[in-house]
């Protein structure tokens, strides 16, 4: 695990560090599940573009367009 040095307002730390402790964690716990949430979006998100393009080449409509109604039918 690799160290890196982050600056904050000294009160917010404090009253971040006090809910993580309320929490019964750490602040570097806390930050390392920010970190990978974080990062997790984007790949999240590169899914779904993708998932969406695959999408784009398989489904056809002629051209149709759907109203609301029609898309949100069971």
């Amino acid at each position: 695990m690799k160290n890196i040095t982050l600056s904050a307002d000294s009160t917010l730390i404090e009253k971040a560090r006090h809910r993580a402790a309320v929490e019964h964690t750490t602040l570097n716990a806390q930050f390392r599940i920010w970190l990978e949430t974080y990062v997790g979006r984007e790949q999240q998100s590169d899914r779904a573009i993708e998932t969406i393009r695959e999408l784009q080449t398989s489904i056809f409509t002629g051209g149709r367009k759907f109203s609301r109604e029609e898309m949100n039918e069971r």
